[in-house]
């Protein structure tokens, strides 16, 4: 079920960050985004942050203890926005 949403998220990626020479399938799955992996840094972050929120409709807590680890990988993001809609879901 999240194959999808991780293919989505990974192209929200490249296309939000405007990664060029970097195709959305290069991005592995539980390869780390900040740091050592893609590279990428709290600016980034932010603006994929605003991307996950327009285009999946979850709320991101900036004040959440485990957010980091929510953005470590493609596959963390996807697990975080499938709970995040899920508990929308369950309040309506």
């Amino acid at each position: 079920m999240l194959s999808g949403l991780e293919d989505r998220i990974r192209h929200l990626i490249v296309e939000t960050l405007n990664l060029e020479g970097i195709k959305a399938e290069d991005i592995g799955l539980d390869e780390a985004l900040f740091g050592d992996g893609l590279g990428l840094d709290s600016i980034d972050a932010l603006e994929i942050g605003v991307e996950i929120q327009k285009a999946f409709g979850v709320k991101i807590d900036t004040q959440d203890e485990k957010l980091s680890s929510y953005f470590s990988s493609v596959r963390a993001l996807a697990q975080f926005v499938s709970q995040g809609r899920t508990a929308q879901e369950q309040a309506i």
